[in-house]
């Protein structure tokens, strides 16, 4: 059995009975409350398939609450008389427990006789420490974190056909994770309602429906908008999710997350030729990331078009602009209003911005040369 597990690897496969019978003890390590979570789920499913035997095998501890250490170890040592179930005593929030009796739960976690499984929930267990050495080698440490490079569309897609039976499309993936981040529980809350409603394949139109709350799409649809250059309906609905109570820097962030799409899609298209320069406008949006679906990409290549290279290159520059400024002097009511006001209307295409006034509107009296002298 191994002796370390990712948390992700473990919800694409069930733990089994026999793969938890040799353990001493485990540790569930990782600042994910939702992966924890489920990691706890898991294991009570594994070790007392019978919700019968929950009620006596089964014993949670809140790690601040616990005064004497014993009581966790007297309820994992209890072994009944005729039963087939693991008697477990969890430790949730352990972190203060494992200060407290770090020296018996090495003894534990170094031997593995008759007793019960004592589980730990804990944000940090160093590698280097006894007790973690001890846990890795006897035991089993299960890692409940999402790495930063983890390729959470192709994980989302697996999950959905293991956990539910259905195909997810890349494009579908890659509109969730858009939409809703990293943020697993909300992905995978998301898949199972979809899986719900379309069946066997979830198509990537279907995202809009239930990713996030209505003020989660209507936040999107503003920085659809914005970014196409509809300044007056992104204004508009601005003005309601501010009044609705929404956050002006969280508001910034998810328009954030559309405009530097575009921006890198620019620079992209920048480039010399031979250095990396995307052979069409839809391969350099691919490349920065929009999901590769219809309907996405032609959004981002009309937002994009609309843009122009110039001003799609200079969105970073205007997003750290505002950024400062709500975390400055703007920072709430109308000043924070007014400063996303103004990022929405550098956005909109303005046909004057782009080409120099005929010579007919130049002011009367006025000329290239200055006049002769007599």
């Amino acid at each position: 059995m191994p002796s370390t597990e990712s948390a992700l690897d473990l919800l694409l496969e069930p733990l089994t009975p026999e793969r938890l019978a040799a353990a001493s003890m485990i540790a569930i390590v990782g600042d994910d409350p939702f992966l924890a979570g489920e990691m706890v789920g898991r294991l009570r499913e594994s070790l007392c398939p019978d919700e019968a035997d929950r009620g006596w095998a089964w014993r949670e501890f809140a790690g601040e609450a616990i005064d004497d250490p014993r009581d966790v170890f007297d309820e994992a040592a209890t072994v009944p008389m005729f039963a087939t179930a693991t008697r477990t005593a969890v430790v949730r929030a352990a972190d203060a427990f494992v200060t407290k009796a770090r020296s018996s739960l090495e003894q534990l976690a170094a031997s593995r006789g008759s007793r019960g499984l004592v589980v730990l929930e804990v944000k940090s267990l160093p590698g280097n420490t006894r007790l973690a050495k001890a846990i890795a080698k006897h035991g089993l440490l299960i890692e409940a974190t999402v790495p930063p490079r983890t390729n959470l569309t192709a994980w989302l897609r697996r999950w959905a056909k293991a956990a539910h039976g259905c195909t997810v499309p890349v494009a579908t993936a890659e509109r969730l994770v858009e939409r809703l981040g990293s943020d697993l529980g909300q992905l995978m809350q998301a898949i199972q309602r979809l899986a719900a409603a379309t069946g066997t394949t979830i198509p990537p139109e279907a995202v809009d429906d239930v990713a996030g709350g209505p003020r989660e799409r209507s936040a999107w649809q503003m920085s659809e908008a914005a970014s196409s250059g509809q300044a007056a309906e992104a204004v508009a609905m601005l003005a309601d999710l501010l009044e609705a109570g929404e956050n002006p820097i969280g508001l910034t962030a998810q328009t954030a997350a559309v405009l530097k799409r575009l921006s890198t899609a620019a620079r992209l298209l920048s480039l010399p030729r031979g250095a990396g320069r995307p052979a069409s406008l839809e391969d350099a949006l691919r490349q920065a990331g929009v999901a590769a679906w219809p309907k996405a990409l032609d959004a981002a290549r009309e937002a994009l078009v609309r843009l122009g290279p110039e001003r799609a290159r200079a969105l970073p520059f205007w997003l750290l602009a505002t950024d400062r400024s709500l975390k400055g002097d703007a920072s709430r009511g109308l000043r924070a209003r007014l400063a996303l006001e103004r990022l929405i209307c550098k956005m909109r295409a303005d046909e004057t911005t782009r080409r120099p006034p005929p010579a007919a509107a130049r002011p009367q009296g006025h000329s290239r040369r200055p006049a002769a002298r007599s």
